[in-house]
């Protein structure tokens, strides 16, 4: 089970990376939307994957303070 999550999570990180390379390319203005469309998508889906996936590992804020050990 575990082991098709992180399949997922490859695979959505590997979207987003094709979409980040695609909007450096020369689109047209329907082109760059549709894309900007659908790395949201993505981004929100990866998000809510890795939640349900690690929901300790991802419930700290970004940029909270760890305690020192």
């Amino acid at each position: 089970m575990l082991d098709e999550f992180l399949a997922r999570i490859r695979a959505h990180r590997n979207n987003i990376h094709r979409y980040r390379r695609l909007l450096k390319s020369n689109l047209s203005d329907v082109e760059r939307q549709f894309i900007e469309n659908r790395l949201i998508e993505e981004q929100t889906a990866l998000e809510s994957l890795s939640t349900e996936t690690f929901p300790l590992a991802f419930s700290l804020r970004k940029g909270a303070d760890m305690p020192a050990s």
